[in-house]
């Protein structure tokens, strides 16, 4: 959390910006005579990956293989994965922690700068002296990549969907884009990235007729609270400057996300300026959506720029 405060965040605003606006160039210029274009292979999909590696400091040339094991490891997490699915997860596991040893031992040498490296300041633990064991120092490097990645983007083409299905207000958006981070939580309320959680229970509860004893595993619906009509008037509309919008996309209190503002800033910076560069953005043939269940986002979301 300290590596990911909001001074730490504030300064990774100029490189996403700058990040950000690459890759519309560079769409700019592959849609050139009506060609479409993916936004998550070519956009959504670049920016996580690139944050998170900046986080990591891992070397740019060594990032090839990093989302390829996020999608493999996030795919084991499905309530009931093949075991196909299951032994290519493990398998990206094995690699990443290959991969990750070497890192860490690099950094061992040469330390980074504990204020803006999070592998760094791992390794060197907090004030008080508590250092984490191997096992918890590489397989946090793993769930920093997996929880960062998949999400955000997700979060990115749910985001750009919503909009595209909903003119009315992509509009309105365009107009008033001081309604951007009311956009964002909307679009996390709305389509949120994870659909399913799970806990344990720490002491035996009810859930409506049923009793529970501690140590029930259980599985969440975070989807479902955030269309709580009890919670939420007008469930079911997507309105971008819905107030107040107490959703539970990124968890409450202790077990709330550590990278949430992170995925905020990435949000906010993709969308506002995807949307100021290309105000005609336009859907340019079937979206194909991700079949996992846990996880909600598309593998692919054809784009044009003429509306």
């Amino acid at each position: 959390m300290g590596a990911l405060n909001q001074r730490a965040i504030a300064r990774m605003e100029a490189g996403v910006t700058s990040l950000v606006d690459g890759l519309l160039e560079r769409m700019a210029g592959e849609t050139q005579g009506g060609r479409t274009f993916d936004l998550i292979e070519g956009f959504a999909a670049q920016i996580p990956v690139e944050v998170i590696g900046n986080l990591l400091e891992v070397p740019r040339a060594e990032r090839g293989p990093l989302r390829e094991w996020s999608l493999a490891i996030l795919s084991g997490l499905e309530p009931a994965p093949s075991a196909e699915v299951l032994a290519r997860g493990n398998r990206a596991v094995v690699e990443f922690l290959a991969f990750l040893r070497d890192l860490v031992a690099a950094r061992r040498k040469h330390p980074g700068d504990a204020e803006t490296d999070v592998l760094t300041r791992l390794i060197q633990g907090e004030a008080d002296g508590e250092r984490l064991s191997e096992a918890e120092l590489l397989h946090n490097c793993i769930f920093l990549l997996n929880a960062g990645h998949e999400t955000t983007t997700n979060l990115i083409g749910n985001g750009v969907w919503l909009l595209l299905t909903h003119p009315v207000e992509f509009a309105r958006l365009r107009e008033d884009p001081g309604l951007l981070p009311a956009a964002v939580e909307e679009m996390l309320r709305y389509d949120g990235s994870i659909q399913l959680n799970n806990r344990r229970l720490s002491a035996a509860m009810q859930v409506g007729r049923h009793e529970l004893s501690a140590g029930t595993s259980i599985t969440i619906g975070i989807g479902a609270a955030n269309r709580d009509p009890a919670q939420f008037p007008a469930p079911e509309r997507f309105d971008i400057g819905r107030k107040p919008n107490r959703h539970v996309a990124f968890g409450q209190g202790e077990h709330a996300c550590a990278g949430m503002n992170v995925a905020r800033l990435e949000a906010r910076i993709a969308i506002g300026r995807l949307a100021a560069r290309f105000p005609h953005l336009s859907l340019a043939g079937a979206p194909v959506r991700d079949r996992r269940v846990r996880f909600r986002g598309f593998r692919m979301l054809p784009v044009g720029l003429a509306g």
